[in-house]
């Protein structure tokens, strides 16, 4: 299969993503693209995880930067006996998975799968970092693939030159999305939402896009609701970090208040991403609260008395009520029905 991050910007080429090689891992730091292109070098899974943590890479970037940490892993245990190894392999998995408490389920499921496949490699004698990197890379390019799928299905609602207005970073769909774009001749401008405190929508979102030739502007946080009626914005959409079988959106917080004005403004919200059976309801999520120093400070600037505080949780809840459909690979299905995606798999 050739590589399916073929045209996509050089935020998402695979290795700007994150990239096992020769015991390091590097990954892109989303922190500062794109006024500066650096990488971190991780030496160590722990350092692949504070990177995850400290938001070096976000959105999908952790579930590879998790997958890749878990080759640097076996690489680091290679010569340690069998046991040892598995023993700390398992460690590796468990902090790889709980670098950030949101999204942990998703991060078990794809650091389980890198265990299996390291352990099946070690009961053959292979090599187990080469392994693991082998599951990562074709993890990506599923990834990708099943997006280009979903994209198809987004696209759809779009009109051919209607105007779009995105929330955060959602790294994937949005390459996938453009590349659909092109290839039905539509030519959407596009909205972002800035983001704060890493301001994602205003570096990644709209750099992504304007990299891939399309119109992009960018906007304060307490602009959507007027900016989407001044310029007629005719669709609005989002990915999400959990996404409930109670039809609950978890998505970087803003959302929930865009989604808000978007349904007063009779403009409908799309989300993109599968529903998770991890969480059959909403209350089975934990909110992360982050350093609210994230919130009181911009670029590294206190801008508020010493004496004041702020809050800083990374994401909102929208409610069901609130979106017009999911889109999925499979689909888009009503957010009231999520149980249909899984029609026809087996128990």
């Amino acid at each position: 299969m050739e590589r399916q991050d073929m045209g996509m910007a050089y935020l998402l080429k695979y290795e700007n993503i994150a990239w096992y090689e020769n015991g390091v891992v590097r990954i892109l730091d989303r922190r500062v693209y794109p006024y500066r292109k650096e990488h971190v070098t991780c030496s160590t899974y722990e350092d692949v995880a504070a990177a995850i943590r400290d938001m070096v890479t976000q959105s999908a970037g952790p579930y590879t930067a998790a997958a890749m940490g878990m080759a640097l892993a076996a690489h680091q245990c290679g010569d340690r006996p069998a046991a040892a190894q598995l023993e700390f392999l398992e460690k590796a998995a468990y902090v790889l998975s709980h670098a950030r408490p949101t999204t942990s389920a998703k991060m078990q499921a794809i650091t389980g799968m890198s265990l299996a496949v390291i352990k099946d490699a070690l009961e053959k004698g292979q090599g187990t970092a080469d392994a693991a990197f082998r599951y990562a890379y074709e993890a990506l390019q599923k990834r990708y693939a099943a997006y280009k799928r979903v994209a198809e299905h987004l696209v759809r609602q779009f009109p051919e030159n209607g105007a779009v207005m995105t929330m955060c970073f959602a790294e994937t769909i949005i390459g996938t999305m453009l590349l659909e774009c092109l290839k039905k001749g539509k030519t959407p401008r596009f909205i972002c939402p800035e983001t704060r405190p890493y301001l994602q929508g205003a570096r990644l979102t709209a750099s992504v896009i304007a990299d891939m030739g399309f119109e992009v502007h960018v906007i304060c946080d307490n602009m959507p609701g007027y900016i989407m009626k001044r310029e007629k914005v005719d669709v609005f959409t989002s990915a999400a970090d959990v996404i409930t079988m109670d039809g609950h959106v978890v998505n970087k917080i803003g959302t929930f208040q865009i989604a808000l004005a978007a349904r007063y403004l009779g403009i409908p919200y799309f989300v993109t991403g599968s529903p998770s059976k991890s969480h059959p309801t909403v209350d089975t999520v934990t909110i992360e609260e982050r350093d609210y120093s994230q919130v009181t400070d911009v670029m590294g600037v206190r801008v508020v008395e010493e004496n004041v505080g702020a809050y800083y949780p990374a994401f909102d809840i929208v409610p069901p009520k609130l979106c017009d459909g999911v889109v999925t690979h499979k689909g888009v299905f009503p957010p009231y029905g999520l149980y249909g995606f899984f029609e026809g798999e087996e128990k």
